[in-house]
């Protein structure tokens, strides 16, 4: 393959996922272009944040996952990768005997990053995405199956940034604990009194892209727009049904059949306490900003 490849994988709480991307001649409209996407849902969020450790089952799973995305890497000659785990291998107490355990079997090595990292590498890549006005304050919202990254962005500049481990999978499990909940609401309590409902709300992730194509079916391009009310009514129509219903009906896979209604109640959540009335959904999330960290005419 003539073109060089860079690699992402993001080991998050719900799904692990490898992005592989091409670059691009000089002169085009985009410096990378998305030539291969792989999703597998091994949930490691469920032991981690219910055990605090990843199971036998899961580990092996995600190493024979990572000799896969080893072989794809390899078929598309990859000149470059970075492999990132975010908040279930933070909190799993096994965490870095597997990371240990993948290198050794499959030569990948993973970063267990921290939160700060994880929502420097989702807004720098939606702040490049994003031709926002030097003035205009904006909320990144991206929300796992164990954490959610808040980042404050005014222009190109990261002014704030949190992490709170407040997540679907962690909802799901009765896992997240009422100090944390408190805090996420006094952060954005505070935030909201800072800038007097002047921000603009923006959502990544997985769940919020689902949400989008729920709410407003029509919308297509690199940047969308939800209308809370429109969140709202969508989330009130899932919340009617079982999962298994969900997935017949609006097409969910398993997986996110079960994590999209406490994904929408905590966006719903950040739009009550900001005051936003709509949420900018772009196509990227923390994959790209993997990606992006290692492509050489990017950083």
């Amino acid at each position: 393959m003539s073109k060089s490849h860079y690699a992402g994988i993001d080991i998050g709480s719900n799904a692990v996922r490898l992005l592989i991307k091409c670059l691009n001649e000089p002169g085009s409209t985009e410096p990378l272009s998305k030539v291969q996407l792989v999703r597998v849902p091994l949930r490691l969020g469920e032991d981690s944040f219910t055990d605090g450790s990843i199971s036998k089952k899961k580990g092996k799973q995600l190493v024979s996952l990572m000799k896969a995305y080893r072989e794809l890497m390899e078929i598309y000659e990859v000149t470059s990768f970075r492999a990132c785990a975010t908040s279930a291998m933070r909190d799993a107490k096994n965490g870095p005997e597997l990371v240990e355990k993948i290198k050794e079997k499959t030569g990948i090595h993973i970063e267990i990053i921290n939160g700060r990292e994880e929502a420097r590498l989702i807004s720098a890549d939606l702040m490049r995405s994003l031709e926002g006005k030097s003035e205009d304050t904006f909320l990144y919202v991206d929300v796992g199956g164990g954490s959610t990254e808040l980042n404050v962005v005014r222009g190109h500049e990261l002014i704030d940034s949190h992490s709170f481990d407040i997540g679907t999978i962690r909802q799901l499990s009765g896992k997240v604990r009422e100090e944390e909940r408190q805090s996420f609401c006094s952060f954005l309590t505070q935030l909201a009194a800072d800038y007097s409902g002047h921000i603009r709300l923006v959502g990544t992730g997985g769940n919020i892209n689902k949400l989008l194509r729920l709410g407003a079916p029509s919308e297509r391009a690199n940047v969308n727009l939800l209308p809370v009310s429109s969140l709202r009514s969508v989330a009130d129509e899932l919340r009617r049904y079982t999962p298994d219903q969900r997935m017949q009906l609006f097409r969910l896979k398993p997986d996110r059949a079960e994590v999209i209604v406490p994904a929408a109640d905590i966006f719903l959540k950040v739009a009550e306490i900001t005051g936003g009335t709509e949420i900018i959904v772009p196509t990227k999330g923390l994959a790209d900003g993997i990606v992006d960290s290692i492509c050489p005419i990017i950083v």
